[in-house]
């Protein structure tokens, strides 16, 4: 990964050799310039994902800096608050299940998924509670030749109900941030190229995770799990990933159309509380 040649007045330190970089000496609460805004997504599409630390944001604060990179996504089934701009995942002591405890792209059974998410910390442990990322650029590119022929042209199903809906009642009755698993809720499923290609970078990257993507287009779901079994598997090995400690008003700010993430499930007994807020994207392609 290349150096992060820049002019400002802030640093920026990969976090590994695969994605991601904490950045310093930025403000996230201030009125951010042009100039910035665009230095920071210039930053995100170079890294995939982007950290900050000791940052102070309130609800108003964080929603501004989200429209700075696009409008934002209103997240179709967590009923946890008021706010249908903001999602706020709390985890109290005794919870048995965590939001996000496998690998995904964030609400990727809808037709147009978020282009990425700005998440901040509110309250956590003094260990442990990370969070890792994977670079799905990485995992395409180190693919061989022929598996690249094999999917260039093959449609996943993305689904929600895995992680919504009746299907996961007890999942989401055994954790304090609740999803929709009401008779009133309705699957949704969208079709996505299992190759995706990034809109700004042109860069192409595996677009299959284990909590939306059900099976392929044209095949059973038996037929189709030991293939994409594989490429979920394959696209987290420790080559493409980093991981990154929270502290109270870290930021991290990922870019949902080329990486992955999984939140680590190793804290029981503290309390803990992040708001994230979506940015919309596009169909995927």
């Amino acid at each position: 990964m290349a150096m992060f040649e820049h002019d400002g007045p802030y640093t920026v330190n990969p976090v590994s050799g695969a994605l991601g970089a904490e950045i310093s000496g930025i403000d996230l609460g201030a009125e951010l310039d042009d100039y910035l805004v665009a230095e920071l997504r210039r930053a995100l599409l170079e890294y995939g994902v982007i950290f900050f630390r000791d940052q102070h944001l309130d609800t108003d604060a964080h929603k501004l800096l989200a429209k700075k990179f696009g409008e934002i996504f209103v997240h179709p089934f967590f009923v946890y608050g008021d706010d249908p701009e903001v999602v706020t995942i709390v985890r109290e002591p005794g919870d048995t299940r965590i939001v996000g405890e496998d690998w995904h792209i964030d609400t990727a059974m809808m037709p147009e998924p978020p282009m990425g998410a700005i998440m901040v910390a509110i309250e956590v442990s003094d260990y442990g509670g990370d969070t890792l990322f994977a670079n799905q650029y990485l995992a395409y590119e180190a693919l061989s030749e022929g598996m690249k022929f094999l999917l260039q042209d093959l449609k996943a199903i993305n689904s929600d109900r895995l992680v919504a809906g009746p299907g996961a009642a007890t999942r989401s009755a055994n954790r304090t941030t609740k999803a929709r698993t009401d008779v009133g809720w309705e699957e949704t499923i969208s079709i996505h190229p299992v190759v995706r290609t990034h809109p700004e970078t042109g860069r192409k990257s595996l677009f299959v995770n284990h909590s939306y993507t059900v099976g392929f287009a044209g095949m059973s779901e038996e037929e189709s799990k030991p293939l994409l079994g594989w490429l979920m598997d394959w696209g987290h090995r420790p080559e493409f990933t980093c991981r990154f400690r929270w502290g109270k008003g870290s930021v991290a700010f990922w870019d949902n159309r080329c990486t992955k993430h999984i939140a680590v499930d190793d804290v029981h007994n503290h309390r803990r509380v992040m708001r994230r807020i979506q940015i919309a994207g596009d169909r995927p392609y």
